[in-house]
């Protein structure tokens, strides 16, 4: 019974843990873009597309410029001009 209780409690821990990235992903490139952007002279157009680079690579770079280095999938996106679509 102890063993089953255990088994129970690690696999309830455990899909919590994976679970919580997905939950929190909209919330997580909403604060992050909302802080990248914060300098940005249309934020409008810079949250729209630091949310869908955020979406697509489940990170964002930190400060308000550059530092793409920290998140390699944003730095990798490009618009269909070739230029980089992420901000």
């Amino acid at each position: 019974m102890k063993l089953l209780f255990a088994l129970l409690l690690c696999s309830l821990l455990l899909t919590s843990i994976f679970m919580e990235p997905a939950l929190a992903a909209p919330r997580f490139c909403e604060s992050k873009c909302r802080a990248r952007c914060a300098k940005a002279k249309v934020k409008a157009r810079c949250a729209k597309f630091c949310n869908i680079c955020c979406a697509e690579c489940k990170c964002v770079p930190s400060g308000t410029y550059g530092n793409k280095h920290q998140c390699p999938c944003y730095k990798k996106m490009k618009n269909s001009k070739g230029k980089p679509k992420c901000p």
